[in-house]
C-alpha cells in the first residue's frame, strides 16, 4: 500500500460562474463559436471578465484549442492549460485540474469548457468507424472482431451480467430513465422539456442492444457548457454565492480499458468508480448520508445504478430498489438523458444551481452534491458544498 501525503484541496477553490448555450440537434455554428459563447455567459454570470482569466481547461477530445478559445474570447496571458483524456470520464476532473492550479498559485481564475456538435458532426454513439495504428486501437482489436462496435454494445456486456448475477429483468433500469425525463420535463433548458416518459414507455421502447432499450440511453447533443474557478477567499467578493469544491478525484481501476474490461473477475461494478468514491468520502469527511443531491453520470442506465452501489448508497444488486424508492435526489436537471449530452459539464452546472438555491427543481437545503463523470472509463468525481 502506498503512502499519501494528506489531500489538501478541499475547500481552497471554489466554481463561482456557470454558463452554457442552448442545447439542441443542430447548433448551425462552429464548436469554437459554441465554447465561446458558453465561456462569456458564465463570466458573465461570475461577474468576471476574459482579462480576468489565466487559465484554461478542457477536454482532449475538444476541438477548440486553448490559446484559440482565449483569443476569440479576448483574454490576455495564460499561466496554465490543461487536458484531460478519457471523454466524458474528463469533466469532474477539469475542475479537479482548475482547482489544483488555483490552490497551487500558478492561476488565479481557470475556466473549464466542453462544446460540441454531436448531432450534426461527430456522433460517438456510431461508434468505432476507422482507427489509425495505436496502443488505444490494439486495445478494441480484442472486441471489434466480435461486433462490439459502439459504446452501447460495450455496456450491454457488462448490464446483461449485472442482470444476472442479481436475478433482475431489463426493467430495472427503467426508473433511472423516469426520473431523468421527469426532471427534464419541467426543466426549461431541456431537450426533453413538457416530456416525461413513464415505466410502461421505457419497456416499450425498442432494443438497441439487449438488454439496453432506446430509454436507457443518453441523447447526442449539440452545445457548450463552461465552469468558472477561483479561489474560495476571491469569490466570496463575486455577485453568486460560491459553490466550495470539498473534494475532487479522478480513479483507474486494475486493468482499466475504456469499455470493454470484460477480463476482470467481476462484471457488475465500475471499480474506476469504486476508487473516485473512496478519495472522495476520505478527503471530504463526508459520507453517503451527507448528500443532499447526486448527479450521477448517466450515459446508460445500468452504470448508474452501479455507482449507487460503488459510492455505498446502497447495498451490491439494491440500487434499482433504491432508485424506485426515490430515496436520493438524483439528476435533478433531467441528466444526459433527459437535459441534453454535453459529457457531464452540464451536470456539474446543475450541482452549482442546488447549491445556489436556483435550479428548476429544486431540493430544499441543499447544502453538499456529489457529481461523478463518465464510467467504464478512467473517471472523476466531486464533492461540491455550500460555503459555510
Amino acid at each position: 500500500m502506498s503512502l499519501r501525503a494528506k489531500d489538501t484541496l478541499g475547500g481552497r477553490a471554489a466554481v463561482v460562474g456557470i454558463g452554457a448555450t442552448e442545447f439542441s440537434k443542430d447548433s448551425g455554428r462552429s464548436e469554437l463559436r459554441l465554447a465561446v459563447e458558453a465561456v462569456r455567459a458564465a463570466l458573465d454570470d461570475a461577474g468576471l471578465t476574459p482579462a480576468d482569466v489565466d487559465g484554461l481547461v478542457t477536454f482532449t477530445m475538444d476541438t477548440s484549442p486553448e490559446i484559440t478559445v482565449a483569443q476569440a474570447c479576448g483574454m490576455g496571458e495564460l499561466s496554465f492549460f490543461s487536458r484531460v483524456h478519457y471523454g466524458g470520464g474528463a469533466a469532474c476532473a477539469t475542475v479537479q485540474q482548475a482547482a489544483l492550479a488555483v490552490a497551487a498559485g500558478v492561476a488565479e481564475v481557470v475556466v473549464c469548457y466542453r462544446a460540441f456538435n454531436e448531432r450534426s458532426g461527430r456522433r460517438f454513439g456510431a461508434g468505432v468507424q476507422h482507427r489509425e495504428p495505436s496502443a488505444e486501437g490494439a486495445a478494441l482489436g480484442w472486441v471489434l472482431p466480435f461486433g462490439l462496435l459502439t459504446p452501447a454494445s460495450w455496456v450491454a456486456m457488462a448490464a446483461q451480467r449485472y442482470l444476472h448475477t442479481y436475478g433482475l429483468t431489463p426493467e430495472a433500469f427503467g426508473h433511472v430513465a423516469v426520473t431523468g425525463r421527469a426532471h427534464a420535463a419541467t426543466n426549461p433548458a431541456a431537450y426533453f422539456h413538457g416530456r416525461p416518459i413513464t415505466l410502461a414507455e421505457h419497456a416499450a421502447s425498442r432494443w438497441i442492444v439487449e438488454p439496453l432499450r432506446l430509454l436507457d440511453c443518453c441523447q447526442e447533443t449539440d452545445g457548450g457548457q463552461a465552469l468558472v474557478v477561483t479561489s474560495l477567499e476571491r469569490a466570496r467578493d463575486l455577485p453568486r454565492p460560491p459553490a466550495v469544491i470539498a473534494a475532487a478525484a479522478q480513479g483507474a481501476g486494475r486493468a482499466q480499458e475504456q469499455m470493454t474490461g470484460f477480463y476482470r473477475d467481476e462484471l457488475t461494478g465500475l471499480p474506476e468508480m469504486g476508487a473516485v468514491a473512496r478519495q472522495l468520502w476520505r478527503t471530504s469527511g463526508l459520507a453517503p448520508a451527507d448528500i443532499d443531491v447526486a448527479i450521477l453520470y448517466d450515459h446508460f442506465t445500468p452504470f448508474v445504478l452501479m455507482q449507487l452501489e460503488e459510492f455505498g448508497f446502497c447495498a451490491r444488486g439494491e440500487a434499482a430498489d433504491f432508485t424506485a424508492g426515490r430515496r436520493l435526489p438524483l439528476n435533478t436537471h433531467g441528466g444526459q438523458l433527459g437535459e441534453a449530452y454535453l459529457h457531464g459539464m452540464n451536470g456539474i452546472a446543475e450541482a452549482v444551481r442546488q447549491l445556489r438555491g436556483t435550479a428548476v427543481n429544486q431540493v430544499p437545503g441543499a447544502a453538499r452534491t456529489l457529481v461523478t463523470a463518465g464510467t467504464g472509463v478512467p473517471t472523476s468525481g466531486l464533492v461540491l458544498a455550500a460555503d459555510g
